[in-house]
């Protein structure tokens, strides 16, 4: 775990300020947030900030959305718990609304993610995931994916169809999340598209599945940051609460825009933009310019 932001003499609250605004944008539009808190800070040969930092600052874009879906959030699981209180009690059938269904299924979907995240923590924080050739393979490959994903789909289903198996299947995409370059949105946005979802209904799905994910991750790593932090001047709080507050803001606007644009658009522009970005890199890397 590493938490450099203070090279070169730009002021660490500055990078804060900036490297929120990258994950809060890129958190949810399908091209890797992860891989930009990797590529970016090398770009401007600032070093890698760290996967702590990186997802401590998730806290951001987590709230952003609790925020934007706060009243789709709060009638999900307020008819989840009504309604799980009335089957107990023998009143009513299990998951008899659309929206408790919807409350469990994202708890489902999230299992997957949980699991691999607690089997793959050690690998992940050593950086052996981090790795710039690696990243701009997951790039372009999952450009290509989400390519084919826009041509084969069928769009003729939407989430109040959506079935256990679509469930699992979407919170499986979800946990290739953790390698940098794939995207969680991208990932779980392709996998809804070839299960045959509604582009937009596929977005909305990948966005309330990524609330007790990101909350999770982020308050683990949270805490072991705030731990090594202990000690430091109190700066390196206000950085990161700024790194946290600007994700907010940024991931907020991120999601608006996505959600809209996605209505009649396709995806081809965030496909052209990752094979640019990772021939890019790839290129950076093998000049050595980057590292």
């Amino acid at each position: 775990m590493s938490f450099n932001l203070d090279l070169f003499h730009v002021p660490p609250i500055f990078k804060s300020f900036f490297l929120g605004i990258v994950q809060g944008i890129t958190e949810f539009l399908p091209v890797s947030s992860t891989a930009h808190l990797r590529i970016v800070p090398s770009l401007l040969h600032w070093g890698d900030p760290g996967t702590a930092f990186s997802a401590v600052i998730q806290l951001g874009t987590a709230l952003s959305v609790i925020i934007y879906f706060w009243k789709d959030l709060l009638k999900i699981y307020g008819m989840l718990m009504t309604n799980l209180f009335s089957f107990l009690t023998g009143k009513d059938t299990f998951l008899s609304s659309y929206e408790s269904r919807i409350g469990f299924w994202i708890i489902i979907g999230t299992i997957p993610i949980c699991i691999f995240g607690l089997l793959f923590k050690e690998p992940i924080e050593a950086g052996m995931v981090r790795n710039l050739n690696l990243i701009s393979f997951f790039l372009i490959f999952i450009a290509l994916l989400l390519l084919i994903g826009e041509i084969v789909a069928r769009q003729n289903k939407t989430l109040d169809r959506i079935s256990v198996a679509d469930v699992l299947l979407i919170g499986l995409a979800q946990s290739l999340a953790l390698i940098p370059g794939v995207s969680r949105s991208g990932i779980t946005i392709l996998a809804g598209l070839l299960l045959g979802f509604k582009r937009s209904d596929a977005a909305r799905f990948s966005f309330l599945l990524s609330v007790p994910a990101v909350l999770a991750s982020g308050a683990l790593e949270l805490r072991a940051l705030l731990g090594a932090l202990n000690g430091c001047s109190q700066s390196s709080y206000i950085n990161l609460f700024v790194g946290i507050f600007t994700a907010f803001v940024s991931g907020y606007f991120a999601i608006h825009f996505l959600l809209k644009y996605l209505q009649s658009h396709k995806t081809y522009i965030f496909v052209v933009y990752r094979v640019l970005l990772g021939i890019l890199i790839f290129y950076l890397g093998y000049k050595g310019m980057i590292s």
